[in-house]
């Protein structure tokens, strides 16, 4: 089943449990009415009996006011009414429906009027039964053919039931052509997907748009797709530097190798054995820098508070321990061998511009790693990109280096919810910062 069949059906649930509940409601509520108009009408009917029998009296040529004389049931529209005279006693009645010992006691005035339904020749009576008013003995009868509120009431429950199905049918047709409308966005992101997974093209603009819960999911669709193109054309681009990036000392290593193999007794062999153990050195500082790449741009998974005044100090005591260092307490939640690799390569990329004897300050504060060095500094065009894989400006090429160390840098700033940049220093030098989020002692 579509979703804009399942829409139809639940509109078409929905009115037809709407339309349930009121005929639940009104048919008791109209059945309740009219019976008791009913026994309203048999006993005002009750109340006039004296002016009836009155006219009946006239009617047929007798004169008093006598009410006490034997009458079968005359009809009054849809009303019968029965005057019994006294004394009255219980038993067949001839005329109408049997008296009871309780009709006697109404008569007598020991019991009040009450209403019965009784069954007489095979058709049911609404039956009020009251003392005659102003004579006490006597008793007066009305009634009328339960079939008649029946009858109504049948038709009701034949206008409900019909007017119920109609209004589910059509709801149920509202709703599917309403849902076409309403899903028509939801179509075209889904044929918009559909056509991404077939062709694999991420390029493919996405439907968007609108504050409703469809256009934050197209929106939220556009995105994703959005950051998967740029995913994969990082990984391109990743997968493209770092061939050319192993190319060249493989190559050298390649030659180096040769020429050992071919002239294994030549005088150039030991140098061509340490060249091979350096393009060897390098490659496997590439290698380790590209794992350490892609391990330390994902969130996290073990993390633990770790004190960066302490890994600064740490590293400026195994790598620069002639650095000034101006370190505050500062405590950050994350991967501690993530955030020493991080500090460690902006203290290696000081040290590496450094003239020897060259000054290097080293501050932590607030969650915020600053190394200054005193080399030749960044230019403006280069400091946007100073942290980009495989970025070396032209200066830096005549340097050992992979291009990777201020990516790492980077990329373990953004995992935790940080930032790296380069900021220009007026006083020479280059410094470069690693913003980590703060922690709560």
């Amino acid at each position: 089943m579509s979703l804009r069949t399942r829409i139809a059906v639940a509109g078409g649930a929905v009115v037809a449990a709407a339309l349930l509940l009121v005929a639940l409601v009104l048919y008791p509520a109209v059945e309740a009415n009219l019976r008791n108009h009913l026994d309203q009408t048999l006993a005002t009917a009750a109340e006039q009996a004296p002016t009836m029998a009155a006219a009946l009296k006239a009617k047929v040529g007798r004169e008093g006011a006598d009410p006490k004389f034997p009458l079968e049931p005359v009809g009054l529209g849809t009303i019968e009414l029965q005057i019994v005279p006294e004394p009255v006693a219980a038993g067949p009645s001839d005329q109408f429906v049997d008296l009871t010992d309780r009709d006697v006691a109404v008569a007598a005035g020991r019991a009040g009027p009450y209403f019965r339904d009784v069954d007489f020749q095979g058709i049911d009576y609404r039956v009020y039964t009251a003392q005659f008013p102003g004579s006490p003995g006597s008793l007066v009868r009305t009634a009328t053919p339960a079939s008649d509120p029946d009858s109504i009431l049948r038709e009701l429950f034949w206008l409900l039931t019909a007017s119920a199905a109609a209004a589910t049918v059509l709801a149920v047709v509202a709703s599917r052509l309403a849902a076409r409308r309403v899903l028509r966005p939801v179509a075209r992101l889904t044929q918009a997907i559909e056509h991404i997974r077939d062709s694999g093209d991420l390029t493919i603009p996405v439907p968007a748009g609108g504050t409703d819960e469809i256009g934050r999911l197209g929106s939220a669709f556009a995105a994703m797709t959005a950051a998967l193109d740029g995913s994969v054309g990082a990984q391109r681009r990743l997968v493209a530097d770092a061939s050319h990036e192993l190319r060249t000392p493989l190559t050298s290593l390649t030659v180096n190798l040769t020429l050992l193999a071919e002239n294994p007794a030549d005088d150039q062999a030991p140098q061509l054995a340490a060249d091979a153990l350096a393009q060897t050195g390098e490659l496997t500082r590439l290698v380790n820098d590209l794992v350490d790449l892609a391990r330390y741009g994902e969130p996290p998974v073990h993390t633990e508070d770790v004190r960066l005044d302490l890994v600064a100090a740490r590293i400026a005591d195994r790598r620069a321990p002639h650095a000034n260092l101006d370190l505050s307490p500062t405590l950050v939640h994350g991967d501690p061998d993530a955030l020493e690799r991080a500090v460690a390569n902006l203290v290696d990329n000081a040290v590496k511009w450094t003239p020897p004897g060259g000054p290097i300050k080293i501050r932590v504060a607030s969650g915020v790693v600053e190394v200054t060095d005193s080399g030749p500094g960044i230019s403006d065009v280069d400091r946007p990109f100073v942290f980009d894989r495989f970025y070396r400006s032209p200066a830096a090429r005549a340097h050992p280096g992979s291009g990777l160390g201020l990516a790492i840098v980077r990329q373990v700033a953004e995992a935790h919810g940080g930032s790296a940049e380069a900021v220009r220093h007026e006083g020479g030098g280059a410094r470069l910062r690693l913003v980590v989020p703060e922690a709560s002692p």
